[in-house]
């Protein structure tokens, strides 16, 4: 694309860590804020972000400063997933707020460390997602105004998909000829 750094800018609803990985791996550095499901933290208990991860001997620390080891590792959805736990949950103080089952599993993705990476690189540049909006809210309200801001006309994702596609690609065009005109357009097409 003739620039030497790639930056992805996606709102929480992209967030998707097989996605964030590829995007690593193709030198694109991407800006994803996490998804906040957790149904933990819906039900007033620690969340896994209340867990610290210690990279050094591959072990969590719980809010009470216990140490959850690796027990285990599973593949769910074609994904590596390394279970942690300790066996101090059931005398621990802070147990109602941490779990209501027998102990406390965290769960951790093989490459969860890009994730990371990619979560501090957002708490260094909080204004990442204030520029994805102010760059696509604008065009996407353009487009839902030429649809009458009602719905799309054909049915099916994959159809949907094609009218969205052709949208922005009309969107695109016309701020290109409003930029260039017409004359270095046609220059930039035939060449």
């Amino acid at each position: 694309m003739g620039t030497p750094d790639l930056e992805a800018l996606a709102d929480r609803g992209y967030y998707k860590g097989e996605d964030i990985l590829a995007c690593e791996r193709a030198a694109i550095t991407p800006y994803v804020p996490k998804t906040l499901n957790s149904s933990a933290k819906a039900d007033g208990r620690f969340g896994k972000q209340d867990f610290v991860y210690h990279p050094e001997d591959d072990t969590y620390r719980c809010p009470a400063g216990e140490r959850l080891t690796r027990r285990c590792s599973t593949i769910e959805h074609g994904m590596l997933l390394h279970l942690y736990w300790t066996t101090c949950c059931q005398t621990c103080a802070l147990k109602d707020q941490c779990t209501p089952g027998k102990e406390r599993r965290v769960r951790r993705w093989e490459h969860e460390d890009v994730l990371d990476a990619m979560q501090e690189r957002l708490d260094r540049a909080p204004e990442m997602p204030r520029l994805r909006r102010q760059t696509v809210e604008h065009p996407f309200g353009t487009i839902k105004a030429w649809m009458g801001a009602t719905h799309f006309l054909t049915r099916t994702l994959e159809r949907v998909r094609t009218e969205m596609s052709l949208h922005v690609l009309a969107y695109n065009l016309k701020r290109v000829l409003a930029i260039l005109g017409p004359g270095p357009l046609l220059a930039a097409i035939q060449s």
